[in-house]
């Protein structure tokens, strides 16, 4: 997804000032987060659709999908833009704009404090700048797989971002055919080599004898 200024999103990373950050400082006021006592804090995953397509395929494990972590009343979630900084975003739970929200998974508990789990976010979301995000290899739902894996232990179901994985596969097998035939060619290029080379080489003997006769 393409995150941008909007109502709502709420950058977590610090800013930059003469190549330096400032530490534990947001540009944008943090959405308030719920009271949850440490050790027994929820974790979910909250899975919107990109497209009403999404209604016809999602009974077969297939989807186009956007999601984000929600963990002591907040949700995070990895967009793309064009600079060199973090692409993390924080919305209010189950209300990402421009998405339309399907369900919400419960990944598991943490036994981070609400500072504890700010400064995590902080640290992590300096993994995932905006100008690196990618459809197939790392998206929004790749983030919040790291982030549900780091907090809580679980996997997040694998048909969230089944299409990306389908994606790289295909990408792969290409990638593999491109090579190969790559290969092909080259070892035509040296059987050729070989040919011409041996067939020049009994072209001059045979001259030679025909010239000594």
């Amino acid at each position: 997804m393409k995150s941008g200024p909007k109502d709502g999103w709420h950058s977590i990373m610090p800013p930059c000032f003469g190549g330096k950050s400032a530490t534990r400082f947001c540009i944008f006021p943090k959405v308030k987060s719920a009271r949850y006592s440490p050790g027994n804090s929820p974790v979910y995953l909250n899975v919107y659709d990109l497209t009403p397509v999404n209604g016809y395929v999602y009974w077969a494990g297939l989807g186009i999908f956007h999601s984000g972590v929600e963990v002591q009343g907040i949700e995070y979630a990895f967009g793309a833009h064009d600079y060199p900084t973090s692409g993390v975003f924080e919305v209010e739970p189950r209300q990402c704009p421009g998405f339309k929200f399907r369900k919400s998974i419960y990944m598991g508990t943490t036994c981070l404090d609400p500072v504890q789990v700010r400064e995590f976010m902080e640290s992590q979301s300096a993994n995932y700048n905006g100008d690196t995000y990618h459809l197939i290899a790392k998206n929004c739902n790749h983030f919040c797989e790291d982030i549900c894996y780091k907090l809580t232990g679980n996997r997040m179901p694998r048909w969230v971002n089944r299409l990306a994985r389908i994606g790289r596969l295909y990408a792969s097998c290409l990638s593999y055919s491109v090579f190969y035939f790559r290969i092909l060619l080259l070892f035509d290029y040296f059987v050729l080599y070989l040919y011409s080379t041996f067939y020049l080489e009994k072209k001059r003997e045979k001259f030679c004898m025909n010239f000594w006769l």
